[in-house]
């Protein structure tokens, strides 16, 4: 069983944080879209994670697609853009996560449209998985 209204309202929010990264990226705030990409990408698994009813905790990509693949395969391709995205979620954000410098001086345009494309493509990924549960379901 789909937990349909589940999945809906955590993709509404991955959906919204995306483009608020996008709007970040467009405004040179390349670190926050950064990480904003990476939180996109998270509320979109966990979401099709809960509407399969598996409750996960924790940040990371790649371990709440290891959890999803044990229900579903995962693409390398996917798994990859997890890994990418991963990379974003302490030091965009944390200035003792860089040896000097603040996190916003390690981040720029190319950085922030590879997180966007990365979280782009784990949407799509997640939309398809979620309609297939869909029509299984009826």
């Amino acid at each position: 069983m789909f937990d349909e209204e589940e999945f809906k309202r955590w993709k509404k929010q991955a959906e919204q944080t995306l483009k608020s990264a996008e709007r970040d990226k467009n405004a040179g705030d390349y670190s926050w879209g950064c990480f904003k990409a990476h939180q996109s990408a998270e509320f979109a698994i966990k979401g099709l994670l809960y509407g399969l009813g598996i409750m996960v905790y924790g940040q990371s990509l790649k371990k709440l697609l290891e959890t999803l693949s044990q229900r579903i395969k995962v693409p390398e391709e996917i798994a990859r853009k997890a890994k990418i995205l991963d990379r974003h979620y302490i030091p965009t954000r944390y200035p003792d996560a860089h040896v000097e410098g603040s996190p916003f001086e390690f981040y720029d345009e190319e950085d922030a449209e590879e997180a966007l494309k990365s979280a782009e493509k784990i949407l799509e990924f997640v939309k398809g998985v979620a309609y297939d549960s869909l029509r299984e379901r009826d």
